[in-house]
């Protein structure tokens, strides 16, 4: 169900202690008791006052201690009624018997049902959970980034979220959170990041999906490139060996390149040959 904050979505219903209810219930006869007997002293001192036997201040302390009693029942009542049914007829709103939704979103569990017990949190324990709701319209993406490349990622760096379940989804997301603690996982150190997930209207998402998100960190287009097992490195320059003879053997020349992105099969060149060389690659086996 979709739900708004501060919809009621479930009521606790709540089974006294004994000795709880007992007390609350004595609390409440001793009160009327006290303010039987403060009525009575009032309606005295009054009938006195009028016939001037006695001080105004009498007359104004009798009234006090009247006033007093009846607000002691009032409270005495009100325990009372918190005791059998958790709820105070002064904060009824803000009953821990009421349980309300705390945002806009969707009901995506209800892990308890009718006649369940139920506890409320305090400090030994986390309460039981009644429901759980999301707003569907601000997903996460969660997931784990080796230690090796976390160094890489940004905050705010633009990734495409590809689901297993939903193979034709490909939603965009913004990194807005990366862990500044690692977890050991298998051996390995992972760091968590996570992701803002924008949602087409015309896509219904569901939480708990398997997904990985891809980062691009740079790209190249139109460019050209050779493989990169033709290259040769030294230090931290790069060279091929460019075909120069055929006649009456093949006869290669040495040269530096300058070389720019590489998916580990082909490596962008920047300068150093052109696109008509012909560059010595491995020995093909048998020819």
């Amino acid at each position: 169900d979709m739900v708004r904050a501060g919809d009621v979505i479930a009521r606790i219903k709540v089974i006294p202690e004994e000795s709880q209810l007992s007390a609350a219930q004595s609390r409440v006869s001793t009160a009327k008791i006290l303010l039987d007997q403060a009525r009575q002293v009032f309606d005295r001192t009054r009938g006195l006052y009028e016939r001037k036997f006695v001080a105004r201040e009498e007359y104004e302390q009798s009234e006090t201690e009247y006033k007093k009693a009846v607000q002691e029942l009032d409270a005495a009542e009100d325990a009372l009624r918190i005791v059998r049914e958790g709820v105070s007829s002064y904060n009824a709103t803000e009953s821990n018997t009421l349980v309300r939704a705390t945002i806009d979103g969707q009901v995506l569990e209800v892990p308890v049902k009718v006649g369940t017990s139920v506890i409320q949190a305090n400090t030994m324990n986390d309460g039981t959970t009644v429901a759980k709701i999301a707003d569907m319209r601000n997903l996460i993406f969660r997931g784990k980034v080796d230690e090796t490349e976390v160094g890489l990622l940004k905050i705010g760096m633009s990734t495409a979220i590809s689901i297993g379940a939903l193979p034709e989804v490909t939603p965009a997301a913004v990194i807005e959170y990366i862990a500044p603690k690692s977890t050991e996982e298998n051996g390995s150190n992972t760091f968590e990041i996570k992701a803002a997930i924008e949602v087409p209207d015309s896509v219904n998402l569901r939480a708990g999906y398997s997904a990985n998100a891809t980062i691009t960190l740079a790209h190249a287009d139109s460019v050209m490139t050779v493989p990169e097992s033709v290259v040769e490195w030294g230090g931290d320059s790069a060279y091929v060996y460019i075909l120069t003879d055929t006649v009456p053997e093949h006869k290669f020349e040495r040269k530096s390149i300058s070389t720019g992105l590489s998916d580990g099969i082909n490596i962008q060149v920047k300068g150093g040959v052109d696109a008509d060389d012909h560059l010595r690659g491995s020995e093909i086996s048998g020819k």
